[in-house]
């Protein structure tokens, strides 16, 4: 262990006694947050927590890594700064600003929360735990995030890192993919939280568990607040804890991509409306991989040069893509509702995929 300000902050055990999950997490309480004022990281939404901020900046944080995360925020308050700003923009414009980031339906649902918000909150973020779970888009973390950081609002926001860091220092066997697990942990946190900083003590929670107790490779229990406290840690349980029931195996689609070349334009087409990467262009697309010889058959043309492109996959939550891909160079413009536009147009204006990021840096 560290032998630093740690071993000031650290909260003994009383000898021949065992705390239950209660005493265990009020006990946590202080050197959580000395360590937090002291070790957080700085973060553009963290030094200004103000509602519209600290809202983007979590539904930005879904499934995605903070330092991925950080130059989006910062165009994303540079291009639509307020609640009626994101309330007005166009939905090509919004995806624009989203790209990259992926889980679009996050965006979507931000644009009608902001809608909501101008029609019966006056463009405001109401204050209340129950009424910012009403918004689209907006679940108990999200909701709790906004309320204890934006207004200081005494409510707990559980996210993976927090059942982990609990789990752990509980030494919780409990599944905590499971909804009543998480929702167990909340009542938990609700009683024990200091009332003075809720804000502060989530994010202690948060992160403690995104640079100390880590989801990923071996915890980093020597410079962790919760070391004396620590049950996983003491039992050598870290590798175990948290619990997990195994994830269902993705599925895995066959795809071939096409570049598809006109008098210096680019082809894509818009997805339907419903199911994966819902309303967003693409480049064209065939079912399974396509050999070269049957490409210009498949377009409808007779004529065209053709070049294969490298292979690549991308990873969807329950699907894979495996792709193959071909530059076709056309003097005919084949049938299909395609929208043809610049390299430049492609990169400023329209909003394609992560997914097919393999074949679009070839074109920018």
């Amino acid at each position: 262990m560290n032998h630093s300000l740690y071993d000031k902050l650290q909260v003994l055990e009383p000898a021949g006694q065992v705390m239950d999950r209660e005493e265990r997490l009020r006990a946590a309480g202080r050197p959580l947050l000395n360590w937090y004022h002291e070790h957080r990281r700085i973060l553009p939404w963290r030094e200004r927590p103000e509602p519209y901020r600290v809202w983007i900046s979590e539904i930005m944080l879904q499934q995605t890594r903070v330092e991925a995360v950080k130059p989006y925020f910062d165009r994303f308050m540079e291009a639509l700064p307020g609640v009626t700003d994101l309330a007005e923009v166009t939905e090509d414009r919004l995806l624009k600003l989203w790209e990259g980031l992926g889980y679009y339906s996050r965006a979507r649902n931000l644009k009608k929360a902001a809608e909501l918000l101008v029609e019966k909150y006056g463009g405001q973020l109401p204050s209340s735990y129950e009424e910012l779970k009403t918004l689209p888009g907006i679940g108990s973390y999200t909701a709790g995030a906004i309320a204890s950081i934006a207004f200081r609002l005494p409510v707990p926001a559980v996210d993976g890192n927090v059942l982990r860091v609990i789990s752990r220092m509980t030494g919780s066997m409990e599944d905590i993919t499971k909804q009543s697990v998480k929702k167990a942990m909340e009542e938990l946190i609700k009683e024990v939280m200091p009332k003075e900083d809720p804000g502060s003590y989530n994010q202690a929670l948060i992160e403690v568990g995104a640079i100390v107790c880590v989801p990923n490779g071996t915890p980093l229990c020597g410079s962790c607040p919760l070391f004396s406290l620590c049950i996983a840690r003491e039992k050598e349980l870290t590798g175990v804890i948290p619990v997990k029931a195994p994830k269902k195996a993705r599925r895995i689609e066959y795809r071939t991509i096409l570049i598809l070349i006109k008098d210096g334009r680019v082809a894509i087409r818009k997805r339907d409306s419903k199911g994966l990467l819902a309303s967003l262009y693409e480049l064209p697309g065939l079912d399974g991989l396509v050999p070269r010889e049957l490409i210009k058959k498949t377009l409808g043309i007779n004529e065209g040069r053709i070049t294969p492109l490298p292979e690549a996959k991308h990873i969807f939550s329950h699907v894979e893509w495996h792709m193959t891909g071909f530059r076709v160079e056309l003097t005919e413009i084949p049938e299909g509702d395609y929208l043809w536009v610049t390299p430049e147009e492609m990169n400023k204006t329209y909003s394609l995929p992560g997914a097919f990021k393999a074949y679009t840096k070839l074109i920018r």
